[in-house]
């Protein structure tokens, strides 16, 4: 929703030829897509070709990740914007899954509801969700990649009393994860959970 080319540039060009609009308005005689019109439903989506992004990575193969990131849309001000996980921590919240449903993603859905699914797709495990958790740490620390948790939410407390991060924020703390700035930090360790903290 809000879609414009000022907040989401790549995708918002991608939209042409051969895109899919799904849950998306038209108006007019020329069914000019609506990314404001949320009369229907807010869960507005869009496929389109690789290609489309000006700057794809053209051969579609790279080697071992380097930093693992879990996006978890945390509506009740529990989880910080950014946290960096030990092996046992990134198994404990792949298995958890935790997220929330929010309005517009799934019907009937007004505020905020608290979800888990296993490895963020219960539905579509075939093994004990342990398994795919032990399979993570083993690639973690073969491959010495670290974990993260990034969080799409809510920040300075919940639903209805926080702000909803911004797009823009969270590509902030995956771009500082991605591109290495985020250790030019000092960290501290979080009384509750143990994870690292920016400071």
């Amino acid at each position: 929703i809000n879609l414009s080319e000022e907040t989401e540039p790549d995708i918002y060009r991608a939209i042409h030829r051969d895109a899919m609009l799904e849950n998306v308005a038209l108006k007019g005689e020329n069914n000019v897509p609506d990314y404001f019109d949320v009369s229907k439903t807010e869960n507005g989506r869009v496929s389109y070709p690789i290609f489309h992004i000006d700057n794809y990575h053209e051969p579609q193969h790279a080697g071992h990740p380097k930093n693992i990131i879990f996006l978890s849309c945390d509506a009740f001000g529990v989880l910080p914007p950014i946290a960096k996980l030990a092996p046992e921590q990134a198994m404990y919240h792949f298995i958890s899954g935790y997220t929330a449903k929010v309005a517009g993603t799934e019907r009937g859905i007004t505020e905020p509801v608290a979800t888990f699914s296993a490895c963020f797709g219960a539905a579509f495990l075939t093994h004990c969700p342990t398994r795919y958790a032990e399979l993570l740490k083993e690639k973690l620390e073969k491959h010495n990649a670290k974990a993260w948790i990034v969080n799409s939410g809510w920040s300075g407390g919940p639903y209805g009393v926080g702000k909803r991060m911004a797009i823009k924020t969270t590509r902030s703390c995956v771009d500082a994860i991605l591109d290495g700035t985020i250790e030019n930090t000092t960290w501290t360790k979080d009384p509750v959970f143990g994870w690292d903290l920016p400071a």
